[in-house]
């Protein structure tokens, strides 16, 4: 039986900015996951898949706009993240074991057309979920985000993020999230970042997730990520890409999915001024950019 941690509710009471209804399913035997569902059931689904070490807060600025943009809005909490349960353990967690937590959602959910938007951990894990049943999705909007295969070196600025998130013995996520912005965020922010953590023993998942970013080729994760590539190389449906000009590990990861992947000829692919976590500088023209994407593609 895995041991399992659940944020109390108090910790998410009057933030700023987020006052979504929370739903709830278990994506095995007495785990949970929460998500936001927002919008009318019967409208074209937009998902809205976080990142490292994000919740669905990240989204609270894009959500309101979809919605009223006649999606039904789904902003999952990954485990270990946000208000779904967390594991004591970080060896509980892998890239495997995600991807089966949100395989097992979406298909619960039974989410049929969807409109992808991924960024960071997002899009390693929606991306491969994309490639795994593709006959669900609509298009796919990649953000400041890519499929690592080992066979490029990681930026020393990841491997200073990886030993932070193994040594700090201060993990304060909500400062991580300020210092992947170009604009200052507000301390009422800050505290809204970290309201999932009440303690070091709920940050298993946060700290571990850099370390399952696969880094050589031979890594079982690369080999997977490079089916994922050979299969995005033959997607024809919509791809779309909107990355930060000042996200220092991303910056120019779009070029790869611009080249290769034959559904992302001829979009509108943008660069904004923003950084790695472009949703908290930029959500209002991401939501409006999700709508054009859609209109554009659909028709």
């Amino acid at each position: 039986m895995r041991d399992i941690l659940r944020t109390p509710d108090k910790r998410f009471e009057n933030l700023s900015g987020y006052n979504f209804t929370a739903h709830y399913l278990e994506v095995e035997e007495g785990l949970r996951m929460h998500y936001v569902d927002e919008g009318e059931k019967n409208k074209p689904v937009v998902l809205l898949l976080h990142g490292e070490p994000s919740w669905s807060y990240l989204y609270r600025k894009m959500i309101p706009v979809l919605a009223e943009s006649h999606f039904r809005v789904i902003a999952p909490d990954l485990i270990g993240f946000g208000k779904s349960d967390k594991l004591r353990s970080q060896s509980s967690y892998s890239y495997q074991e995600h991807l089966k937590w949100m395989s097992e959602f979406i298909k619960q959910l039974d989410l049929q057309g969807i409109i992808l938007f991924c960024q960071d951990w997002g899009g390693l894990l929606g991306l491969r979920l994309a490639t795994d049943i593709p006959s669900r999705f609509f298009g796919i909007i990649a953000s400041n985000t890519t499929l690592p295969i080992g066979k490029l070196a990681l930026p020393e600025s990841f491997h200073r993020w990886r030993e932070f998130s193994q040594k700090s013995p201060d993990f304060d996520i909500g400062k991580v999230i300020d210092m992947g912005t170009v604009q200052e965020l507000s301390e009422e922010v800050i505290m809204a970042y970290n309201a999932p953590f009440p303690s070091e023993e709920y940050k298993a998942g946060a700290r571990i997730f850099p370390m399952l970013v696969p880094a050589e080729e031979q890594d079982p994760e690369a080999i997977n990520n490079k089916a994922a590539w050979n299969k995005l190389s033959q997607w024809k449906k919509p791809f779309l890409t909107i990355f930060g000009d000042s996200d220092p590990i991303m910056k120019g990861a779009e070029k790869a999915f611009i080249q290769l992947v034959p559904g992302a000829k001829n979009q509108h692919h943008k660069i904004l001024s923003a950084g790695h976590f472009i949703q908290e500088e930029k959500g209002e023209t991401l939501a409006n950019l999700i709508t054009e994407f859609y209109k554009t593609n659909s028709n």
